[in-house]
C-alpha cells in the first residue's frame, strides 16, 4: 500500500476511535456530580447540588422531630417533599422543640425543628441551626376579657401575677386564668425571654401543644395565652365563620402582629425558626441535603409564605 493510502487508512482508524470514546465518556453537563472532593459546595449552606441523576434516585425515610408551633409549616414541606420523591418516607414527631433537639444529637432523628434558639450544651452536643423563617407569637385571649390589645408591662403583670383581672388593664370584670406551654418549650423560652419574665411566671396551666393552648382559651373566660401567630389566625378564622368569635389576637404596644410587622421588627414579640442537624450540612447525608435544597426552593419558599411565616 502507498505511503498516502496508509495515511488516509490510520486518520479515518482515529476518528472511529474517538468518535467511541466521544459516546462512552461523559461531556460537560453529562449529570456528573461537580465535587470530586467537596470542590463546588458551599459547607456552610445546605445547598443539594448532586446530579439529577442522583436526585431522581433519592429513596429511604427522612426523620424530623420537634416544635409543634412549626406543625403547619413542616408538614407542607414534608408532602411537598415526598411529591417530588416518591420513594422518600418523611416522618415528623411534634414533640417540641428541646425534645427534637435531643433526638438530633441522640441519633434518632435527621432534622430537628425548633422555635428557639439552640443552648450552650446542646451545642456541645454537635447541634447546629439552620434559620428558615421568622414567627410571631401571639398573646390570644377568650373574648370575655373586654380588651382588644395591652402594653408590655400589662402583659408581663399578667404573667407575674401583679395583674390578677382583666378590669385593671380597662377590660371586663373577670378573672385571668395564665396559660402557658410546658418547660423545653421553644414557645414559652421565646416568649418569657423577650417579655424578661423569664423564671417569673405564674401559670394556672401548662399545656403540651399548641393545640391544647388554643382550646383552653376558646372554652375558658378570661384565659390568655400566647401560640405561634400563624395557627391563632387559622383558629380565629375558623371560629369567626362558624359564628363564635370567641378568640381574640391582642395587640401589643399598639401593634397587631402580622407577617409584616413581625419581619420590620414594630411587633416585638417574635422569634426565630430553625431547621438542626447534628454537624454542619456538608457532612449530611443525601437526603437531609436535598431536604435543605428543597426548603430553600421557590416551592418551599412559597409554603413557607402561605403559612404565615415571614422570611428571615
Amino acid at each position: 500500500m502507498s505511503t498516502p493510502g496508509r495515511r488516509g487508512l490510520l486518520l479515518a482508524v482515529a476518528g472511529v476511535l474517538l468518535l467511541c470514546l466521544n459516546l462512552v465518556l461523559p461531556g460537560p453537563g453529562s449529570g456528573e456530580p461537580k465535587e470530586a472532593a467537596g470542590e463546588g459546595r458551599d459547607a456552610g449552606t445546605a445547598d443539594f447540588r448532586g446530579s439529577q441523576c442522583v436526585r431522581e434516585e433519592l429513596s429511604g425515610t427522612l426523620m424530623l422531630a420537634g416544635s409543634s408551633s412549626m406543625e403547619r409549616y413542616v408538614s407542607a414541606l414534608a408532602e411537598g417533599f415526598m411529591e417530588r420523591y416518591p420513594d422518600v418516607a418523611v416522618t415528623v414527631q411534634f414533640t417540641g422543640s428541646g425534645a427534637g433537639i435531643a433526638a438530633v444529637t441522640e441519633g434518632m432523628a435527621d432534622i430537628g425543628i425548633s422555635s428557639r434558639d439552640l443552648k450552650e450544651e446542646e451545642r456541645d452536643r454537635g447541634a447546629v441551626e439552620h434559620l428558615v423563617g421568622l414567627d410571631g407569637i401571639a398573646v390570644c385571649a377568650n373574648a370575655a376579657c373586654g380588651v382588644e390589645g395591652l402594653t408590655g408591662e400589662q402583659l408581663a403583670g399578667l404573667y407575674t401575677g401583679r395583674i390578677v383581672g382583666w378590669a385593671e388593664p380597662g377590660g371586663s370584670d373577670v378573672p385571668a386564668v395564665v396559660i402557658g406551654r410546658e418547660a423545653g418549650s421553644g414557645t414559652r423560652d421565646a416568649f418569657e425571654g423577650v417579655l424578661g419574665v423569664e423564671g417569673l411566671c405564674v401559670y394556672d396551666n401548662e399545656l403540651d401543644s399548641t393545640g391544647a393552648v388554643l382550646a383552653r382559651i376558646l372554652s375558658t373566660p378570661g384565659a390568655v395565652g400566647y401560640v405561634s401567630l400563624e395557627a391563632a389566625q387559622r383558629v380565629r378564622d375558623r371560629e369567626r365563620e362558624k359564628g363564635r368569635p370567641e378568640i381574640i389576637i391582642l395587640a401589643l404596644d399598639g401593634t397587631a402582629p402580622s407577617p409584616e410587622t413581625v419581619r420590620d421588627g414594630r411587633y416585638p414579640l417574635c422569634r426565630s425558626f430553625f431547621m438542626v442537624t447534628k454537624g454542619e450540612t456538608a457532612f449530611q447525608p443525601p437526603l437531609v441535603h436535598a431536604w435543605f435544597e428543597y426548603v430553600q426552593s421557590e416551592e418551599g419558599r412559597a409554603i413557607r409564605e402561605i403559612t404565615g411565616i415571614a422570611g428571615q
